[in-house]
């Protein structure tokens, strides 16, 4: 075996890694023996987020300043313990009609994917059943974006009034950093009307905040409309979209994290009682931060209740 290869075992998994030393985000020095070690310590508060749902990574495999790819046709390369489902495709751009990915289920799936240099891992608001059946979300996200001359403190100051909106419609939101410029507020919902139900409720959730606040906040999409606005990107609920995982890494320069947040720290950003850049976080950050509070994004936990019709 080359001697920049080497036989691990995880959980009873014999996963053959490589290039441990790569630096990956050379800004920080961050290794790619950091990255695997990162997801396995994160492993008991990641899978949960994972569980049921197709991965689509982001793979650099030179780190954060070369090349990337996204791969959501994954199992062709897979060990044979990773879960494996066959997930319908139409219209695809590649011209398939099904895609085979993976299920992340383990400690040592999440080591072998951290192997490939797939630095993010993302995942959509549905889960697949024990057959592999794609189901209803079971997730709502809205994806705060912010425009230039914006950032983190008016993501906090737009997080909090969808909060409390969600909160009016009877839904339990969370919230976390994007790990990159914004964050995102999610809220586990019960069984839609349809796949599209999300996708509906969000929009016209964004529109209204629009609406009211026209110079602060913007639904649309057009880069021409959004210098001093924070977007709210409902369109994150289409079914055939994915989200940054809470507690994936972020290939940015800093080896950030999308972390998981109270709703504390966003009212301590808004009222100025905390700096907007302590929302930054580092993968140290995350592991004391889970330490110290556990996960604060649990939406096993959380009240689910249906959405209203939109």
């Amino acid at each position: 075996m080359s001697p920049a290869k080497q036989r691990v075992e995880i959980e009873g998994r014999t996963l053959q890694v490589s290039n441990l030393e790569k630096v990956l985000f050379p800004e920080v020095s961050f290794t790619k023996a950091q990255v695997i070690d990162y997801y396995v310590r994160v492993a008991p508060v990641l899978l949960p987020h994972l569980a049921g749902r197709p991965v689509t990574f982001t793979r650099w495999p030179d780190g954060v300043e070369g090349q990337t790819f996204f791969e959501k046709n994954s199992a062709r390369h897979a060990p044979e313990w990773v879960r494996r489902v066959t997930i319908p495709s139409p219209g695809s751009s590649r011209g398939r009609e099904t895609l085979d990915m993976v299920v992340l289920e383990s400690t040592a799936d999440l080591a072998w994917a951290a192997n490939l240099a797939a630095l993010e891992v993302h995942v959509p608001q549905w889960q697949v059943d024990d057959d592999g059946v794609p189901q209803l979300p079971d997730l709502l996200v809205l994806d705060l974006d912010p425009g230039p001359e914006t950032g983190i403190l008016e993501c906090c100051l737009v997080a909090e009034r969808l909060g409390e909106r969600l909160q009016a419609d009877g839904l339990d939101p969370v919230v976390k950093t994007s790990g990159s410029k914004g964050m995102q507020v999610y809220a586990p919902i019960d069984a839609p009307i349809d796949r599209e139900h999300p996708s509906r409720y969000a929009r016209q959730l964004a529109q209204e905040l629009s609406a009211e606040t026209p110079d602060d906040v913007v639904w649309r999409m057009e880069k021409a409309l959004r210098p001093g606005k924070v977007l709210i990107d409902w369109s994150q609920n289409n079914p055939a979209k994915t989200t940054v995982a809470p507690y994936s890494l972020r290939a940015r320069a800093g080896a950030t994290v999308s972390t998981p947040i109270g709703w504390d720290e966003v009212d301590a950003v808004r009222d100025g009682s905390l700096d907007p850049a302590e929302l930054r976080f580092s993968t140290d950050d995350v592991l004391a931060r889970v330490e110290e509070y556990g996960d604060l994004f649990d939406v096993a936990g959380a009240t689910r209740a249906p959405l209203p019709e939109a």
